[in-house]
């Protein structure tokens, strides 16, 4: 049906063209999420033992606290120097470490606000 509607004459070209280019426009709304920008500063606490740290994360080059880290609409992940790897849950403020060792490995949990 489409194929009939766009073979008709010129105009059905224009229109397909129009629809296209507007589609294409909203993708990057649509499909992923409009593009942040800046520096989002976290203060995250461990609530087992109360340590606490502030990170930075640089929307607009994909750094946390200068490492280079994976930044979506939902979650932030980065790795540290000894190959422990850092997940944020951004709905929920929750970052978890996950650590290799000898024994097995082991997570931390912490939660983050907005500074």
């Amino acid at each position: 049906m489409l194929k009939k509607f766009f073979h008709v004459n010129g105009q059905g070209r224009f229109l397909a063209g129009l629809i296209i280019g507007f589609a294409g426009g909203l993708l990057p709304v649509v499909g992923g999420h409009a593009a942040e920008t800046g520096l989002l500063h976290l203060n995250c606490t461990n609530p087992a033992g109360s340590a606490n740290w502030s990170i930075v994360v640089d929307l607009d080059h994909g750094l946390v606290d200068t490492r280079s880290a994976t930044i979506t609409s939902s979650w932030i992940s980065w790795h540290n120097a000894n190959g422990g790897v850092f997940e944020f849950e951004r709905a929920t403020g929750k970052l978890q470490l996950r650590a290799a060792s000898s024994t097995g490995g082991y997570f931390l949990h912490y939660t983050c606000q907005s500074e």
